[in-house]
């Protein structure tokens, strides 16, 4: 089965800026180059945003928290996040895209889907253009991008992450199935530990694994996912990209091995998810109007509670203290708690602002520029 009409499959790329933040950290001060560095709150509770790849060697990674990034890298630095400066350069980077298309559906400040299949300068090869974007990357703006290129959204961002860092991979029309079906079930979007816990249980292992099972197998063990499942394993996906993709809301959780029941201890949970929170609603360049604290507790049943304010949360500060006051109205809670999350909806996205160092010469390897564009990609 094929995504790809008989007439003009599509032309997706998927950039995805390499370790960004931290990346801006490093280029922007040369003290931190080739060092492994945290951008994120470095006290007991906080939580790593970005991790530069000389930390990711020893397992540090985005949304951990601060104290286990530190166990696992004791020389680990810590960097205060500048989410001005990381929105600055995203759209020096949006600039670069639109060189090319205007069909760009931003996820956040350091990835988007590109439709090239009609580009602006004629260029007619997806793989050339997405070199040429990330060439552009490097010389403007001293950074790196990987680039993903497919027929349809799904696979280019499977494809992004193929040759990282500083790299790109292109799946053409008639590769897709194949390629989908050697993929680890934890590779598809929307897979997470349970759910691919379960399809070990099934002996699912790979694309191929749930390519073979029928629509009413996958409806009965996974349910509404059934249908994106086996559209995915076939290499299927007909989602547009969307110019004007508005995100409703961000929120991040966290379940904890120990069950918590201290209020001391809650606060400080508290305080973890607010700024893993308001990290990814800078990330996504976004703010919100309400905010909303979600407790699960330890015999799995579950209280939100929510507050709005008639204007929107303009700090990190201000996001941790209606939280820290929801908990406060709920305590002393009834039983343990094995789950905090929080969550931040009413976005408003904010506009975002074009903004007007040298390194090494970057070889071709590097940016491996192809010579050969099969079937026009």
């Amino acid at each position: 089965m094929s995504d790809v009409s008989n007439l003009k499959p599509r032309k997706i790329i998927h950039v995805d800026m390499d370790a960004f933040y931290a990346s801006v950290e490093q280029r922007d001060n040369p003290e931190l180059r080739d060092k492994p560095i945290a951008v994120g709150g470095a006290r007991l509770r906080g939580v790593v945003a970005a991790a530069s790849y000389e930390a990711r060697e020893f397992g540090v990674k985005s949304a951990m928290p601060s104290v286990t990034a530190q166990r696992l890298c004791p020389d680990l630095i810590f960097v205060k996040a500048r989410f001005d400066v990381y929105r600055s350069v995203s759209a020096q980077i949006r600039e670069i895209f639109s060189r090319y298309t205007d069909v760009i559906e931003p996820l956040s400040l350091d990835e988007a889907y590109l439709d090239v299949t009609q580009d602006k300068r004629g260029v007619g090869s997806a793989v050339k253009i997405a070199h040429m974007i990330r060439k552009s990357i490097y010389e403007e703006l001293n950074l790196t991008a990987s680039a993903g290129i497919s027929y349809n959204k799904f696979i280019a961002k499977i494809a992004s992450d193929q040759n990282k860092p500083n790299g790109q991979c292109v799946v053409l029309p008639d590769e897709g199935e194949a390629f989908v079906g050697q993929l680890p079930v934890r590779r598809f979007y929307g897979v997470g530990p349970k759910t691919a816990e379960k399809m070990a249980r099934l002996n699912l292992q790979t694309g191929a694994d749930i390519r073979a099972c029928s629509l009413a197998f996958l409806a009965e063990n996974f349910g509404s996912s059934a249908d994106y499942l086996y559209k995915a394993s076939r290499g299927v996906d007909h989602r547009p990209v969307r110019p004007n993709r508005i995100r409703k809301s961000v929120g991040a959780e966290r379940t904890y091995p120990e069950d918590l029941s201290q209020l001391d201890i809650l606060q400080e949970a508290v305080v973890s998810i607010a700024e893993e929170v308001w990290m990814r609603s800078q990330k996504n360049g976004c703010q919100g109007k309400t905010a909303t604290l979600k407790i699960k507790f330890n015999d799995f049943q579950q209280i939100t509670r929510a507050m709005s304010l008639d204007h929107l949360f303009g700090s990190e500060a201000e996001l941790r203290e209606v939280l820290l006051g929801l908990l406060q109205k709920e305590w002393p809670l009834r039983r343990p708690v094995r789950l905090v999350g929080a969550q931040l909806s009413g976005l408003v996205h904010q506009a975002r602002q074009v903004a007007a160092s040298g390194a090494d010469t970057v070889s071709d390897a590097s940016v491996a520029h192809p010579t050969q564009y099969p079937l026009g990609f």
